[in-house]
């Protein structure tokens, strides 16, 4: 039985928008202009507990203010994302864009892709060789039949020219006869060494599609070979949606751009990664600016962004210096969801600040803002961008995976044939193995046991990659 107040399975899969702010206010959750309720007592793991975290990302649940909540099951804060990209296409309501072929790689047809021309246009020749009229031996004639030159003469019975892949065949053309199956005698005459086919390794005109025919229905993503197609059928630009516009806030006074991390400052990890991802899945990352831990500067670039996603790294939790909850407060966002039953990752949150316009708190820990990242942005992010949802699947583990006994875990993973093998490395703070991934394990509560199957989460590189080269 779910608890009150939560679904899960099927029955996520038709949440709304507005039941997902009702059921964080029902949960104990901040709500606009809600008192906060009475605080449940704090339980500190004892000293040299694995759960005993700093306050800053820490995989516990967390407060906001005087109230704590219960996290969102990991299925329906994913629902719960896809629903809210709906709900923000409705109210944005924007225009589709006339995108040049080399600026629309990954975007989505907003339009069907219709044939401006027969293809091929005229017929061509498909191999190297001679066009040959009527039965042999045939008359080679001086000239030869380029690609891309005036049409040749038409040929007449007995005659041969030669011909280039791609050039236009003479009119009474018999068939093209391949350059390894014709020899020419002492008078030069061609002979054929094999029989020869009327209409060989000739492309009629009109041989793929004739003008006006539907090529591609809209909602097809645009691949390399869409844009090849495309290309052929005499586009310049295609009508796509328009990708959902991103603005990257890195937190965190401790944070170094450069060097060798030094007392107490570590590298920052999430603004070289966060940009090109997000990218993979779809967005223009307009900015990414670095904000530290200060509240006044947080509010500030939230309020003055206009992008689709605004996605916030660290300052998910309710240490000292987590302004995140405290922003939103002030700027009087709606909570859809506040934590996760995912490890790692449990505190990571998605903000409504507008009708048409989100906000995607992202740990701080690196693997914990991965799983952030494709928990809430990318089911948020797809549904903006118009992108088809990834077709889930299974795949059995190479061996067992400790699970949590309440959260789903994100476990990186490689693909060995019909089988997944989890890496180790995978710690909230930890990049190493996912950096050897090809996927994530979706490990259920409790944990998976070796063979056992289990769903898996492709990264946009594996699966094309057409997103990953956008600048």
């Amino acid at each position: 039985m779910s608890s009150p107040g939560t679904r899960t399975g099927e029955e996520a899969e038709d949440l709304d928008v507005e039941e997902a702010l009702a059921l964080v206010k029902e949960n104990g959750g901040p709500a606009r202009g809600a008192p906060d309720g009475p605080a449940a007592p704090a339980q500190t793991p004892p000293s040299g507990d694995p759960r005993r975290q700093s306050p800053r990302d820490s995989g516990a649940p967390h407060r906001t203010g005087d109230s704590r909540h219960r996290a969102t099951p990991w299925p329906q804060a994913r629902a719960i994302a896809e629903r809210a990209g709906r709900a923000a296409v409705r109210a944005a309501r924007r225009d589709p864009v006339h995108a040049p072929l080399d600026a629309a790689l990954g975007l989505t047809l907003a339009a069907p892709l219709t044939a401006l021309t027969d293809l091929p246009s005229f017929d061509t020749s498909a191999m190297d060789g001679w066009a040959v009229s009527g039965p042999a031996p045939w008359t080679v004639r001086d000239e030869g039949a380029l690609a891309g030159h005036a049409e040749p003469d038409p040929l007449t019975d007995g005659e041969a020219v030669r011909i280039a892949t791609g050039a236009r065949v003479p009119a009474e053309t018999t068939a093209v006869l391949r350059s390894e199956h014709g020899r020419t005698d002492e008078r030069g005459r061609l002979h054929p060494t094999r029989e020869v086919v009327h209409g060989q390794d000739i492309r009629p005109r009109a041989q793929e599609c004739r003008g006006g025919d539907h090529l591609l229905p809209v909602g097809t993503v645009v691949t390399p070979a869409v844009l090849g197609l495309a290309a052929a059928a005499g586009y310049d630009t295609l009508t796509a949606v328009p990708r959902p516009r991103v603005d990257v806030l890195v937190l965190g006074d401790e944070l170094l751009t450069g060097g060798l991390p030094h007392d107490g400052l570590i590298r920052d990890a999430l603004g070289p990664m966060l940009p090109p991802w997000l990218r993979a899945l779809g967005a223009d990352v307009r900015t990414v600016c670095r904000i530290g831990d200060d509240a006044g500067a947080l509010h500030r670039a939230v309020t003055a962004s206009d992008a689709d996603l605004i996605v916030t790294t660290g300052g998910t939790a309710a240490g000292p210096v987590d302004h995140v909850h405290p922003v939103l407060e002030r700027a009087g966002a709606d909570l859809l969801v506040d934590g996760v039953k995912v490890r790692p990752g449990h505190p990571m949150l998605l903000a409504r600040l507008k009708e048409d316009q989100h906000l995607v708190g992202l740990p701080g820990n690196p693997l914990a803002a991965v799983s952030g990242l494709l928990t809430l942005a990318e089911p948020l992010l797809r549904t903006l961008a118009a992108r088809p949802a990834p077709e889930p699947y299974t795949l059995p583990l190479d061996d067992g995976v400790h699970g949590h006994p309440h959260d789903t875990r994100l476990v990186p993973v490689v693909l060995r044939g019909d089988r997944a093998a989890p890496l180790h490395y995978n710690g909230p703070a930890m990049l190493r193995g996912m950096a050897a991934a090809d996927a994530l394990a979706v490990v259920p509560p409790g944990g998976a046991r070796s063979g056992q199957e289990t769903e898996v989460l492709d990264l946009p590189w594996t699966t094309g990659g057409i997103g990953v080269c956008f600048t």
